[in-house]
């Protein structure tokens, strides 16, 4: 067989395998996209509940127990942006899982089992970081910022201006509780280990605050209520991944021994 040949094949059998890989890609894409609308067509009916839910914390310290709606569509945009993040949080397990669905073919055995934890563990971290910031943070920043106001400023807040505000605080909390996903990763890559990571504890400290900084409203209360957290979850991942590493070089000993 000459060689032109060959080249030939081997393009036609990469040329194969991408499309294959193309084709399986928009599979997992169109499910997952599928997912979302209908949890939002089911929530649909139920998006003014879900929006007096979602505004609960803040217009329990509202004085007059009301928001406004300073745009003549707010009143409907609103909720209708809601039940649709609320889509996209309830489906994530199921994006997620067309996601490994798509990344596993390519895996090892031995990194399936590690990955399938971590993507549960993840998605739980994830929904904790959610549910903190909503019955947690939400009502001491809302009732922080009510009682600070002066005597002289009425607090009313437009509808549109809330839902931003309380989605960029729902999802910079769950990212940030996915530090110890995130610490047992860099550890099980090799790129450090627990050690040195151990020694970096002020650092982390720190950086906590600075991400705070950037992810919160501007104020030093805020970016306290994210920063510690943080640094507890990543002394979580950091006693996790001690464990994982210590599982880990069992194995290998096992694995020399057996070869041996």
């Amino acid at each position: 067989m000459s060689s032109e040949q060959t080249t030939e094949d081997s393009e036609e059998l990469a040329e194969g395998t991408l499309l294959s890989h193309l084709v399986e890609l928009r599979s997992r894409l169109v499910k997952a996209f599928f997912a979302v609308l209908l949890v939002f067509l089911g929530l649909l009916p139920f998006s003014r509940q879900l929006f007096d839910i979602a505004s609960a914390p803040l217009v329990a310290v509202l004085p007059g127990g009301q928001m406004i709606a300073t745009e003549p569509l707010s009143p409907l945009v609103a909720p209708l942006k809601l039940s649709f993040l609320l889509a996209l949080l309830i489906a994530m397990p199921v994006v997620l899982y067309q996601t490994w669905a798509f990344v596993a073919p390519g895996l090892y055995k031995k990194e399936k089992r590690f990955a399938f934890p971590l993507l549960a563990s993840s998605i739980a971290l994830f929904y904790l970081g959610v549910a903190f910031a909503y019955f947690v943070v939400f009502p001491l920043i809302f009732g922080f910022i009510t009682s600070y106001a002066s005597e002289n400023i009425n607090v009313m807040t437009d509808v549109s201006s809330y839902l931003g505000f309380v989605s960029i605080i729902v999802l910079a909390f769950g990212i940030a509780f996915e530090v110890p996903v995130a610490t047992v990763l860099i550890v099980w890559t090799g790129l450090v280990t627990p050690e040195k990571l151990a020694s970096a504890r002020p650092y982390v400290f720190l950086t906590a605050f600075i991400v705070g900084m950037f992810l919160t409203p501007p104020d030093v209360f805020s970016q306290t209520l994210l920063a510690v957290p943080v640094y507890l979850l990543y002394e979580l991942g950091l006693f996790m991944s001690r464990f994982f590493v210590g599982g880990r070089e069992v194995d290998d000993d096992e694995a020399v021994a057996t070869d041996g």
